[in-house]
């Protein structure tokens, strides 16, 4: 009998799981398996929020595997060394995985491909990855506008189905599913329902009505606007090519506006994929500006500052309800991202790296091409960034974005009965919005003048 391992990563589902269907199609039995980090207590780059959310897309994964007559093994350890051992027990000749973006993941596809057993490592995290989309000059592109015109222009490839039916070996041994204490951590935030059958659900219902709305909408943090599926992609319970095509099924119904929402939305789809390319063809971006010129930026380090803006103790209303909206959820409205980051870097004149970190540890979503890619952004020292001379006013952000002060009010209890008016200008000198909650810590204009200065002397 041909058996194969397939290596469960970031495509937790069976619908249009590319090295999965290749697996199943090639070989008698295959044995599913997902292996468990080592680490236990803080890491600097995941925490509870999205490990909780693992721990419910593995459950729903193995529900998913046993009704096609399957059965998901779960192990810990490195995975190099799991996968060894897992073909040595089973007499599986090939492994089959789905590509990851990411340099780490990529260092341990390198190891597992010396194992000596047959490799089937498949594209499908990203609709076009690696060097499908370039110049030219066969070079990767730096900047947005040209990779999203090149991106549309290739074909697209369509879904795959969904798996019928699988064999697993009943005498392969596994642990139990994962919890949070696996890890030895423990999660205060609500995180979304996860797995496969979750995220259809999500899908289906931004495509009801919401992508319609979406560039109007999307910007709008008080309200329901945005798609909700980016923790759907990061763990793969819906895949690429799925989003992709329903979302152009339903462009070709639209009317023009209902276009110019998906249109918009399929743009972000893109910008996912181009910070995917940067962190492949720039993977030194994780460590440092990618802009050469902005490397050795005189960052303040000031720790008390950074727990002020950790805790949503700020002062400022929209940032602070930005950062305990994640800290109750495990995510955070798109837009307030950009303005919570740019306070950080442009107001507080703090590192966006431990600014990257901490969305890393707390976010649901946490991509960590995207991450990069938007903290960089809102830092001015990444590719296709904001100039370093753009620099977000809290205060106008939030009347162009929660004139009313819903999404604020939504967040900052304390802030309940203060008029929507006052959170759109700072008060007087000294003075806070309401008792219990701090005055602004720091003055907006002063220290947009200061981050002036320090970019400016750092690119002479």
């Amino acid at each position: 009998m041909s058996i194969a391992i397939h290596w469960f990563r970031r495509d937790l589902r069976l619908t249009d799981n590319t090295a999965l269907n290749a697996a199943v199609a090639a070989h008698d039995a295959v044995v599913p398996v997902y292996i468990l980090s080592e680490w236990r207590g803080e890491h600097g780059w995941t925490g509870a929020p999205r490990q909780e959310f693992l721990c419910g897309c593995l459950a729903s994964l193995t529900r998913n595997l046993e009704a096609k007559g399957g059965r998901l093994i779960i192990r810990q350890g490195k995975a190099d060394v799991v996968l060894r051992e897992l073909a040595q027990e089973t007499g599986a000749s090939a492994i089959y995985f789905n590509r990851d973006p990411d340099p780490y993941g990529r260092e341990m596809q390198a190891k597992v491909a010396r194992l000596g057993v047959d490799i089937h490592a498949h594209g499908d995290v990203a609709m076009h990855e690696r060097n499908e989309v370039m110049t030219a000059g066969a070079t990767p592109y730096r900047v947005f506008s040209p990779y999203a015109r090149a991106w549309s222009k290739l074909d697209k490839r369509a879904p795959g189905r969904a798996v019928a039916r699988l064999t697993t070996p009943l005498t392969v041994p596994g642990l139990p599913l994962p919890t949070l204490a696996t890890w030895g951590l423990k999660s205060s935030a609500q995180v979304l329902e996860s797995g496969e059958a979750a995220a259809r659900k999500r899908l289906a219902q931004f495509l009801e009505g919401p992508i319609f709305q979406y560039a109007e909408r999307r910007d709008a943090p008080g309200i329901n606007g945005s798609s909700r599926l980016s923790q759907d992609l990061r763990h793969g319970t819906l895949s690429i090519r799925e989003i992709y095509a329903r979302c152009v099924e339903a462009g070709e119904k639209a009317t023009r506006e209902g276009k110019r929402g998906v249109s918009m939305f399929i743009n972000e789809l893109i910008w996912r994929e181009f910070y995917m390319q940067v962190l492949w063809h720039w993977p030194e971006v994780l460590d440092v500006e990618f802009q050469e010129d902005y490397r050795g930026m005189p960052w303040t380090k000031n720790e008390a500052a950074l727990e002020r803006w950790r805790a949503g103790r700020t002062g400022f209303p929209i940032v602070d309800a930005g950062m305990r909206q994640l800290a109750a959820t495990g995510w955070m409205h798109n837009r307030v991202r950009m303005i919570v980051a740019m306070f950080l870097t442009k107001d507080l004149h703090l590192d966006w790296r431990a600014g990257e970190s901490w969305f890393m540890q707390n976010l649901v979503d946490g991509e960590i091409a995207s991450n990069n890619g938007g903290w960089q952004w809102s830092a001015s020292t990444g590719t296709d960034a904001a100039p370093y001379f753009r620099i977000q006013n809290p205060w106008s952000q939030t009347k162009r974005f929660d004139p009313e002060g819903e999404f604020i009010r939504r967040w900052i209890p304390e802030l309940r009965d203060v008029p929507g008016a006052k959170f759109c200008e700072p008060p007087a000198p000294g003075l806070s919005l309401a008792r219990d909650y701090p005055a602004p810590m720091v003055d907006h204009h002063a220290e947009r003048d200061r981050a002036l200065e320090m970019y400016r002397l750092v690119n002479v």
